[in-house]
């Protein structure tokens, strides 16, 4: 039985940007609350098209059988975008190496994106999160590896900005 008119159902779904989801992972979510995959697939794939070809969180919102779409990137999906790297083709290009340049301005502009879903208390902890994320995709920052900066910001030796 659909819910309420007056409830909102909220659905997660991973999908890469462009593509609609698989309808065999929208189907077991979307039945019970009584929406089509197809359209729903439809809506996240309009939602989607600035993120085309890396993976992200989309938060569906379901209410009246209306669906609203709302893009969750993660953090490596922000980097890999400001690295501003040409569309790849996934089926044929496997195990890229995303060895792009990033300034400190972009990786605080990640930072301020991710700040409500951080863990850390204050903002240089935010900016040391994105800067683990950086190593772990394989870029550099301001032409220097990612650790060298976070053992900057420990030292105290280079300054992040309050927010």
């Amino acid at each position: 039985m659909p819910p309420k008119s007056d409830e909102v159902a909220i659905v997660m779904v991973r999908t890469v940007g462009g593509e609609a989801p698989a309808m065999s992972t929208l189907a077991p979510k979307l039945g019970p609350l009584g929406m089509s995959p197809k359209k729903v697939g439809d809506d996240v794939m309009k939602a989607t098209k600035g993120w085309k070809g890396l993976k992200v969180t989309c938060k569906l919102f379901i209410q009246n059988r209306q669906c609203t779409v709302e893009v969750v990137p993660s953090a490596a999906s922000l980097i890999i975008q400001a690295l501003k790297e040409p569309v790849r083709n996934r089926k044929t290009e496997k195990n890229i190496i995303h060895n792009g340049n990033l300034t400190l301005n972009d990786v605080y502009g990640v930072a301020r994106a991710m700040r409500e879903r951080s863990l850390a208390k204050q903002f240089s902890g935010t900016v040391k999160e994105i800067l683990g994320t950086c190593q772990s995709i394989g870029c550099t920052v301001e032409g220097q590896p990612p650790h060298d900066l976070i053992q900057q910001i420990r030292e105290g030796s280079l300054q992040t900005p309050e927010e």
